[in-house]
């Protein structure tokens, strides 16, 4: 009997260590190309009129590789962000714009900042402390539903539709999203490492996820 307490305690731990965490300092790493390898974040969040997503990046991939994919029951693409060959596809709700010209080199970390508002509809993407053209991408109402997040996997269905083509390869760290489009200085500590206001959707200091496959919670080796 105290055998089987132990390892249920043990278990217990476990599940908290992987599903409630704070991250600083941590990174995850995805080391192979899959449609299966994944990382799901949770949020009570299910709607919202305007986004900043945050994050830093790692990778070798010239391909095209998903960023960050947030999907509702309506919208497969609700919220995402997506390296191609010639730049960055940004999706808010189905609609889609590109924003090219971006200098995003392989093997180098990289801080991306998203930013989206649906009263104006516009978007603007940030990498290392420069930012993009502001584009129209999508206006009029809110991203709402139960909320799926994924970080190495794109989805083209609710939850699902992986195809390894898309998968990220790589690190991934310091992964924050905001209901609202954060002030630029904010952005630019966020980039250079300074103070920021942590996320209110996503917070990487106390985070919930769940590690489907083979990818790795480890110390980060990012220079920042």
């Amino acid at each position: 009997m105290i055998v089987l307490c132990a390892d249920l305690l043990a278990l217990i731990y476990v599940c908290l260590f992987w599903f409630f965490s704070d991250l600083r300092n941590k990174m995850f790493t995805f080391p192979q190309e899959t449609n299966t390898d994944r990382v799901t974040l949770t949020t009570t969040e299910q709607d919202f009129g305007a986004a900043t997503v945050c994050l830093r990046s790692f990778t070798d991939l010239t391909r095209d590789h998903s960023l960050f994919s947030l999907a509702t029951p309506s919208h497969s693409n609700g919220l995402l962000l997506f390296r191609t060959e010639n730049g960055f596809n940004t999706d808010v709700k189905n609609s889609w714009i590109t924003f090219a010209g971006m200098d995003y080199n392989v093997n180098t970390w990289h801080s991306i900042c998203f930013t989206w508002d649906s009263v104006s509809g516009v978007a603007q993407l940030w990498l290392d402390g420069k930012h993009s053209v502001r584009k129209f991408i999508s206006s009029g109402s809110h991203i709402s539903g139960t909320f799926i997040i994924i970080l190495g996997q794109e989805q083209d269905s609710y939850g699902g539709r992986f195809d390894a083509k898309q998968s990220f390869v790589g690190m991934l760290s310091d992964v924050h999203m905001w209901n609202e489009t954060i002030p630029r200085q904010e952005i630019m500590n966020y980039m250079e490492n300074k103070y920021f206001s942590s996320g209110n959707v996503l917070n990487w200091r106390d985070v919930e996820f769940q590690v489907t496959g083979r990818v790795l919670v480890e110390e980060s080796q990012c220079p920042l």
